[in-house]
């Protein structure tokens, strides 16, 4: 970190500075300027109590981090992409995933016709919630475990691989033993607790973005779990709040971008809950792809109209096919990959 002083500020407040930087463990490095001095703290700020507190003393003007606070998820911590193997389907460095399943498991109907529809149409994951999170404690809260034997149930069958939202660290364990990704939800994106369990789990993780979460913040979550031993992090965009009302949510392709700039994780893009709109899943697919995203979440269901949950958001197998085959060309502008 560098601490900037206050113009003319006596050399014995200067000496002081530099006092308070090695106390806090860091190596410090004035830099005498005519005006102007500035103290270099040299150290691991991972390790270290940060100088920001410097701030309360008169004679610092401000502290500036030279280091990015998500080290490790960070371009800056290793050369190239990071590229996560889920059980044999790679996501990351160009491979891209196809995520597809509905919103919520809700019979096993339902879900075996879903599988055998989005794996003949390309995917490789089946995503499903045994468990959902809902604003409303009365509306449909997911089949529970009776949700996760019916997706085992549907990897059996299909060998597609499993993705789907645990809710709470002491669920990780029972999750974990059905999914082959777990997926932490935007309402439990800065659930810190749960966070580190999943990273102990060595599961892969998908970890949505909060619907009011800034984008140092989302990385700073992937840092919990890769701070925790866990490599095999998956961000994803899921769309963010913001005041405009014509879709739920607004999905924040330019944050595709920035994650691909400033981290070297996968980053999968959820169209449905991103919009909210299935007549808008479509196109903005095609922008997801355009964007960089390796890989994409997408609701499907059989029936959208009596769908338990979302179901204004969810796309049918027909709408699914086309999408799928919208895609060629985007994959091959961005240097993508369909396993």
């Amino acid at each position: 970190m560098i601490v900037i002083l206050k113009p003319k500020t006596p050399k014995e407040q200067v000496e002081e500075v530099i006092d308070e930087v090695a106390k806090l463990g860091y190596k410090p490095h004035p830099i005498y300027g005519e005006l102007q001095t500035v103290v270099a703290a040299i150290g691991d700020e991972r390790t270290h109590h940060t100088l920001e507190s410097l701030i309360v003393l008169p004679q610092v003007e401000r502290v500036m981090p030279v280091q990015k606070r998500y080290k490790l998820a960070s371009r800056e911590s290793q050369d190239g992409d990071t590229v996560v193997d889920v059980d044999g389907v790679r996501i990351g460095n160009g491979h891209f995933a196809l995520m597809a399943g509905p919103c919520s498991v809700e019979s096993e109907e339902q879900l075996l016709s879903t599988a055998r529809a989005v794996k003949a149409r390309g995917a490789q994951i089946l995503r499903g919630g045994a468990y959902k999170p809902r604003t409303s404690p009365y509306e449909f809260q997911g089949l529970g475990k009776e949700g996760l034997r019916l997706l085992d149930v549907a990897r059996r069958e299909t060998g597609l691989k499993i993705i789907t939202e645990v809710l709470s660290e002491r669920d990780v364990e029972l999750v974990g033993d059905t999914a082959d990704i777990l997926q932490i939800g935007a309402r439990n994106a800065q659930n810190y607790r749960l966070l580190i369990e999943c990273a102990r789990s060595r599961k892969p993780v998908l970890l949505k973005r909060g619907m009011s979460e800034r984008i140092e913040e989302w990385l700073l979550a992937a840092e919990y779990l890769l701070a925790n031993g866990n490599p095999n992090v998956l961000l994803c965009e899921r769309g963010i709040r913001t005041f405009e009302t014509y879709t739920r949510n607004t999905l924040d392709l330019a944050a595709v971008a920035i994650a691909k700039k400033e981290s070297h994780l996968p980053v999968i893009v959820d169209p449905s809950q991103g919009c909210g709109r299935a007549d808008l899943v479509r196109v903005l697919c095609r922008g997801a792809v355009a964007m960089g995203a390796d890989g994409l979440l997408i609701e499907v269901h059989p029936h959208p109209a009596e769908a338990l949950s979302d179901g204004q958001q969810q796309v049918d197998f027909e709408v699914f096919s086309r999408l799928v085959e919208d895609l060629p060309p985007f994959l091959a502008a961005a240097s993508r990959t369909l396993a």
